[in-house]
C-alpha cells in the first residue's frame, strides 16, 4: 500500500483529526489532499475550511465542490432524508437512526413544503414566499417574490404547483411555477409557466404548459437537465394520462413512451429511483414499480416490483425513494413507515427510524456544498447562514435529443 494510501485510511478512522490533518498536509502533494477531502461529509469539509487559506480555496473552488458532488452520487454517499411532519428533519441514509431536527426558522413557517430536491439544494416554502436551501452547509436564499395575475375576470379557480432542476448547459439551477387557471364551471384552462434562474435572481415567462396542471413535477434521471410529471390533456375524469418532460434548458415540452400496463383501472405517478425514470402504478389492492433502463425507449421499461397486502395495507402515497448501497434492498414510504423491500426474494422488514412523525413526507437529499451566492457568476445577492438550532439538543422525535423522433410536442 503507497504511503498516501495507509495516510488516508488514518485520516478517516482517526478520532483526532488535527493530528491526521496535519500528517496529510506534511506527507501529500495538493492534489492527493483533494481527492481524500472529496470522499468526505459536508460537516467535515465546512470545518476544514478553517484549516488553512489553502485548504479553504480547495473547498471552496467550483471545481472541488463539483468533484465532491460527483462523487457522491456516484457512490450514493453523503444521503440523508429529508421528512417533513409537523417540522422538518433529516435521518441519515447509511443508518435510518433518528431523526434530526433541522433550523429553518428563517422561514417564519411551523412546516414550510418541500418541494424538490437537486444536488443538495431544497425548494422549500409555503404561500408565495419561496426559499433554496442548502441544509447542509446552512445557506439559503429567498427567491424574489413573483404574485400571480389572474388573466380575466371568467377565472374561477387558481391553482399552482412548482419544479426544481439543474440546467448543466448553462450551468444554472432553475425553478418552475406552473399556474393554471380554470373556468367557473370547468369548461377551460389556462396553464401559465415562469422560470425562476438562480444566475440572474429573477423569473421571466416562458412558453404555456399544454396540459392541466400537474401533480408533482419530479427532478433526477442521470444525465438528463428534465423534470417529469403525469399529466391530462383536459379537465375531465378518467382522461386518458400522459407522462410529460420538460427540459429546462431547452424550455421544450416532449412525451415519454408509457409500458404496456398489464390492467386498465389504475393510477400513476412518476419518480426517480437509481437515477432512472420510474413509473408507481396503484391498482385496487397493489402497487407496481417500473422503471426505464434506456432512456426514451419504449421498450426498455421493466417491472421492477410488485407489492400487496399484507406488506402494506394501504398501497395509495406508496413511493420507492432509494436502493441500498448494495442495490439488493429498496426503500420504500408507504403506511406512514420506511420498510426494506429485498426485490430478489420478495421480502420486506421495516426500518424502524426513531421520532419518524407521523403521517409524514420524505425527500431524498445528497449532501453537498453547492453554494447559493456567486453560483456561476451571480454576484452581489445577499445569501445568509442559518444557525445550528440548539446545539446538544436531543434528536427528536446537457441537453440532447432524449427521446425517439416523434414524442416531441408540438406546440
Amino acid at each position: 500500500m503507497h504511503n498516501y494510501q495507509h495516510i488516508h485510511l488514518s485520516f478517516l478512522q482517526n478520532p483526532n483529526p488535527k493530528a491526521s490533518i496535519i500528517e496529510m498536509s506534511d506527507h501529500l502533494p495538493a492534489d492527493a489532499v483533494g481527492n481524500i477531502l472529496s470522499r468526505l461529509p459536508v460537516k467535515s469539509l465546512v470545518r476544514f475550511r478553517c484549516v488553512s487559506k489553502p485548504w479553504c480555496a480547495l473547498i471552496d473552488s467550483p471545481d472541488f465542490i463539483k468533484t465532491h458532488l460527483n462523487r457522491s452520487v456516484q457512490n450514493s454517499s453523503n444521503l440523508s432524508l429529508i421528512v417533513k411532519g409537523k417540522g422538518l428533519y433529516s435521518v441519515d441514509f447509511d443508518t435510518l437512526h433518528r431523526t434530526v431536527e433541522l433550523d429553518y426558522t428563517f422561514m417564519n413557517s411551523d412546516a414550510p413544503d418541500v418541494l424538490g430536491s437537486c444536488n443538495g439544494l431544497l425548494l422549500v416554502g409555503q404561500g408565495h414566499v419561496f426559499y433554496l436551501w442548502n441544509p447542509s452547509t446552512r445557506k439559503y436564499r429567498q427567491l424574489p417574490i413573483l404574485p400571480i395575475q389572474s388573466p380575466n375576470k371568467s377565472v374561477g379557480f387558481i391553482c399552482k404547483t412548482y419544479g426544481f432542476g439543474y440546467d448543466s448547459i448553462n450551468d444554472d439551477y432553475k425553478v418552475v411555477r406552473i399556474v393554471e387557471f380554470t373556468g367557473k364551471q370547468h369548461d377551460w384552462f389556462i396553464s401559465e409557466v415562469q422560470s425562476y434562474s438562480l444566475k440572474s435572481n429573477s423569473w421571466r415567462r416562458i412558453q404555456d404548459f399544454p396540459y392541466s396542471l400537474p401533480f408533482k413535477l419530479v427532478w433526477g434521471v442521470k444525465d438528463r437537465d428534465i423534470l417529469y410529471s403525469v399529466v391530462r390533456r383536459k379537465l375531465v375524469p378518467n382522461s386518458p394520462r400522459f407522462i410529460v418532460a420538460f427540459d429546462i434548458g431547452a424550455e421544450e415540452y416532449r412525451l415519454v413512451p408509457q409500458p404496456d400496463y398489464s390492467f386498465k383501472d389504475f393510477e400513476i405517478s412518476v419518480g426517480v429511483l437509481g437515477g432512472c425514470l420510474c413509473i408507481n402504478g396503484f391498482c385496487r389492492d397493489h402497487f407496481d414499480v417500473w422503471i426505464m433502463k434506456d432512456y426514451g425507449v419504449k421498450e426498455s421499461w421493466i417491472k421492477l416490483l410488485s407489492v400487496a397486502p399484507p406488506i402494506v395495507r394501504n398501497v395509495n402515497g406508496v413511493c420507492p425513494l432509494a436502493y441500498s448501497k448494495s442495490g439488493g434492498e429498496i426503500l420504500i414510504h408507504g403506511d406512514a413507515r420506511l420498510f426494506w423491500y429485498e426485490h430478489t426474494r420478495k421480502t420486506v422488514r421495516e426500518a424502524r427510524v426513531r421520532g419518524l412523525p407521523n403521517p409524514f413526507y420524505s425527500e431524498v437529499c445528497v449532501g453537498s456544498l453547492v453554494p447559493l451566492n456567486g453560483y456561476g457568476g451571480s454576484k452581489g445577492i445577499k445569501e445568509e447562514d442559518v444557525q445550528e438550532k440548539g446545539k446538544g439538543k436531543k434528536s427528536s422525535k446537457k441537453r440532447d435529443d432524449f427521446l425517439s423522433v416523434g414524442f416531441k410536442l408540438k406546440l
